[in-house]
């Protein structure tokens, strides 16, 4: 695939700016709970046995949960733009002794980037999708990556959540207010804060640019794609406080307090390659 030149650029500031953010990331206290932690049960109960699975995690980040699949038996890849995320992967991973590969590709260059090697099961997890420009050719990089018969397994805030912003910016209150796009159709957007996700000011940071995804279109391109859906859940909980107000579950998650509206924050979707 080759994308248009304007967006060649914005996915290039992406890549620097997850170069930027990964030391931050990696030293970081939100980071620093084990793999499985940032697993839902529901997770797993989908996703089945792994042991002596093939697995790979696109846009794997710092490998947070590419860890936790190797753990659990599979024989597993990650694959992420970011060299510098990659570099924290591999340290975070020699750290806890476990056997993870790590491919430096963007995502649209995964068949060739792992040799046209094939996977049971293709996991993307949350906070992925929204730096895909091209949701249609992302699903068919993902249907030649997968055998006959493996799954995609998407586990991703739900785009409600996105419309409500993930991450409060400066001067917002904590009401429940739409502040940004639900559907997809208005292209890139740009965002300059300096801070990012784990609260730390990120020295020099530039511009980065995410694409809104929604749910219909997900499932309607991966069904143009050779996918059956098996699965589609919606969640009220996050594995972390995206508003002060949340209340902690006894698994650890968190979720809005009883008075507050029952809403959508993650959705986990499975879909098998079907020819």
């Amino acid at each position: 695939m080759t994308l248009d030149v304007e967006t060649q650029e914005m996915v290039a500031a992406n890549e620097a700016d997850w170069d930027a953010r990964a030391p931050l990331h990696a030293a970081s206290q939100f980071y620093s709970q084990p793999a499985e932690d940032w697993f839902a049960d529901y997770e797993w109960d989908d996703l089945g046995s792994l042991r002596g699975r093939d697995v790979l995690h696109l846009q794997c980040h710092l490998g947070t949960e590419t860890i936790a699949f190797a753990q659990r038996g599979a024989r597993t890849t990650g694959l992420d733009l970011s060299a510098k995320s990659l570099e924290e992967a591999r340290r975070i991973a020699a750290n806890a002794d476990q056997d993870v590969e790590y491919v430096h590709a963007d995502v649209y260059d995964a068949v060739d980037a792992v040799q046209g090697r094939r996977f049971d099961v293709v996991y993307t997890g949350k906070g992925a999708l929204c730096y895909l420009p091209d949701l249609q050719h992302w699903a068919k990089v993902v249907h030649a990556l997968l055998k006959p018969g493996g799954a995609l397994y998407v586990v991703e805030f739900h785009p409600l959540l996105n419309a409500l912003r993930e991450v409060s910016l400066p001067g917002e209150t904590d009401e429940l207010v739409l502040r940004a796009d639900y559907l997809e159709g208005r292209g890139a957007i740009a965002h300059d804060s300096t801070v990012t996700y784990t609260g730390d000011e990120v020295p020099g940071r530039q511009r980065s640019y995410e694409w809104r995804h929604g749910i219909g279109e997900l499932v309607t391109t991966l069904a143009g794609a050779g996918f059956r859906l098996t699965s589609l859940r919606e969640s009220g909980v996050l594995p972390w406080p995206r508003w002060p107000s949340m209340q902690q579950t006894p698994e650890g998650w968190w979720r809005l307090p009883d008075e507050a509206p029952r809403i959508p924050l993650l959705f986990a979707l499975k879909a098998i390659r079907t020819d």
